[in-house]
């Protein structure tokens, strides 16, 4: 009987790769991390520099998911509306665009 499930090696593959890809940002962390939170969530803030320029490291200290947003994706944070956001929260762990409309 095999424990195994299809594409695990690609999951184990890509779960690595974030890995190091998340450790190499947090080598650039300049200053303290801030944590903000509330009774649905908490994050952690970094600002961290890469050889691409400066970024701001997102992280969910409860899921363990994390974004990096380079300042032209911050500024475009700004664009959105409240129901952008409802969207995103309405589909959490998932794209607000599947591939096929993106």
């Amino acid at each position: 009987m095999s424990l195994s499930w299809e594409g695990e090696e690609e999951d184990a593959r890509a779960a690595r790769r974030s890995a190091a890809e998340k450790a190499a940002l947090e080598a650039g962390r300049t200053g303290e991390p801030l944590t903000l939170g509330n009774e649905f969530s908490e994050i952690r803030v970094s600002r961290v520099e890469t050889r691409n320029g400066l970024r701001l490291l997102i992280e969910s200290t409860r899921s363990g998911q994390w974004v990096s947003l380079c300042p032209l994706e911050l500024e475009a944070v700004t664009w959105q509306n409240t129901a952008t956001f409802s969207a995103m929260i309405g589909r959490p762990f998932g794209p607000l665009l599947t591939e096929e409309e993106s």
